[in-house]
């Protein structure tokens, strides 16, 4: 498959590649025989080992959640690790009372960490896309987040050999939605904005960064096709599943090979 205009597309990592959210609901719901296997998940953790109820256990990890969907980390004060021990620790404190178990806290982030780790894969059927469409354009991995959770995520899902390159927004001076990161990952490639194609779950992140950037086009992955609200960015083009993109580039290429053979010039709105 040969493109015209397009000669690069980035592409987000989180719930784009990789389902990150199913991976930790799995790391922390699964339910297990009797037991203790040594791939325990956090609530049967909870349960069995330190004899919570398993109402106490799964407030433990919704409060866990919550305090991750308002995570803000700085890298240069704090560290990730300790970071997120603390969030299991004053979960903890707050579903059970009583004092601050530091130990407990650990332990349970690093089932948690480590179990959604090992339940993070880059599918068949994706590898494979992403094989083929690097036969017609260069393909980058564009990811906000802490460089060590970042990087363990893309060791585990083993993608790097897909990308001719990687960059973590935790790594740069900014990170998605600023124009900054964007054109930092033209100049890695030697393309220019107009020759890109961002691809990504969040309309905040990925699509709002895309056309800060002034990006060819933007593709919102909406796995549910949901409404998104008036206010939201527009992105030029909604796919329901990573592995429509060939077809929507295809579809892209044809459009702008029938307006060259017409000598029409596309307007920004079609």
């Amino acid at each position: 498959m040969g493109l015209q205009g397009v000669k690069a597309v980035f592409f987000d990592l989180d719930n784009t590649l990789v389902d990150t959210a199913a991976a930790g609901r799995r790391a922390i719901e699964e339910r297990l025989p009797n037991g203790l296997p040594r791939s325990l998940k956090v609530v049967s953790a909870l349960q069995a080992k330190h004899h919570c109820g398993e109402g106490e256990a799964r407030a433990i990890c919704d409060r866990v959640r919550a305090k991750l969907l308002r995570e803000c980390h700085d890298p240069g004060t704090t560290c990730i690790t300790e970071l997120r021990i603390s969030h299991w620790e004053e979960a903890i404190q707050e579903t059970l009372g009583g004092q601050a178990n530091r130990s407990l806290a650990a332990e349970c982030y690093f089932l948690w960490k480590t179990t959604r780790l090992r339940h993070l894969t880059l599918a068949e059927d994706t590898r494979g896309m992403l094989t083929e469409l690097r036969k017609a354009v260069r393909l980058l991995l564009l990811t906000n987040g802490d460089r060590q959770t970042q990087r363990e995520k893309i060791e585990a899902c083993a993608c790097q050999p897909y990308f001719d390159a990687i960059v973590v927004g935790g790594e740069q001076k900014e990170e998605k939605p600023a124009p900054s990161i964007f054109h930092h990952c033209c100049d890695l490639l030697g393309v220019q904005p107009a020759e890109c194609v961002m691809v990504g779950d969040s309309l905040d992140t990925d699509i709002q960064g895309g056309l800060n950037a002034g990006l060819k086009a933007t593709v919102w992955l909406n796995k549910t096709m949901t409404t998104p609200l008036d206010t939201a960015p527009v992105p030029h083009y909604v796919i329901s599943s990573v592995l429509d993109l060939p077809a929507l580039l295809q579809k892209m290429d044809n459009k702008i090979n029938t307006n060259l053979e017409t000598g029409h010039t596309p307007s920004s709105n079609e």
